[in-house]
């Protein structure tokens, strides 16, 4: 053993050994940490508030929270009795049912928006037929609203089906020999019994679509009051108007903040 290694050694055994996991750590969390304190801190100034205020903010805002709000209605009236479907029936090709649902948490979302593009746009495969039919989808609300399920209602999917796959076999069973059909099942024995679950996934959901950019921004464009999210209110005034992207960006800091405390204080009440 050379004297490098028996100074090494020696440092380990006089109790430095736990800097070598806290150093680390501290740099990770720096890197987490600066750039929202940078952000915070640059923002507020004497028109923090008129810029949050503004009218180009306040349509952003509203339409964020009306799209986000409709598309975590639509993943939980959807998504839970998938969920439950995926986590308790034994169906066949189960597990390519949940690669199909699990893809769009981990694809680019300009991958997302495109393959909504090329299948619900004007010369998409299905867009001839919805044109048929007198529905329009891009550049308009609702296409940022589909955006939006897309990428999010995933969350909801994969928190619901975890929440209903750890409910004990044996209620499921008492319920049956009660006489209770599915719905019964469904409706008054797993949807109380993983309604943390469920509620955590709606949160998870309802922030991931509040944050949506790229999928929407190829799909439904950004049109001022009619596609125009914060985030691409975010992205259009950091080219013009910085004060307005910066405040705009703390709101949606502090948003998510208090949406992930909800969320770790469901956690804490599950255990």
């Amino acid at each position: 053993m050379n004297k490098v290694q028996r100074f090494i050694h020696q440092l380990l055994d006089e109790g430095y050994s736990k800097w070598i996991l806290i150093i680390p750590s501290v740099v990770l969390l720096a890197v987490f940490a600066l750039p929202l304190g940078a952000l915070i801190f640059r923002s507020i100034n004497s028109d923090f508030f008129n810029n949050a205020f503004s009218e180009q903010a306040f349509k952003a805002l509203r339409l964020s929270l009306f799209t986000s709000s409709i598309t975590t209605i639509i993943a939980a009236a959807l998504g839970t009795p998938l969920a439950y479907i995926l986590a308790r029936w034994k169906i066949k090709y189960k597990s390519w049912l949940e690669l199909i649902l699990d893809l769009p948490i981990v694809l680019p979302p300009s991958v997302a928006g495109l393959a909504l593009l090329v299948a619900f746009g004007r010369r998409g495969l299905f867009g001839s037929t919805l044109s048929l039919l007198g529905i329009n989808l891009p550049f308009s609300t609702a296409a940022v609203i589909l955006a939006q399920i897309f990428v999010a209602a995933p969350l909801y999917i994969r928190s619901a089906r975890l929440g209903f796959s750890q409910i004990d076999k044996q209620l499921e069973e008492s319920a049956h020999v009660e006489g209770a059909n599915h719905w019964q099942l469904f409706s008054e024995v797993m949807i109380p019994l993983a309604g943390r679950a469920l509620a955590s996934g709606a949160i998870l959901t309802w922030t991931r679509a509040l944050g949506e950019f790229g999928a929407t921004i190829l799909f439904a464009g950004n049109l001022e009051g009619v596609t125009q999210t914060m985030p691409m209110a975010i992205y259009l005034g950091f080219e013009r108007n910085i004060g307005v992207a910066l405040a705009l960006s703390v709101v949606l800091i502090f948003v998510s903040i208090f949406l992930l405390m909800i969320t770790k204080k469901l956690e804490k009440y599950e255990e």
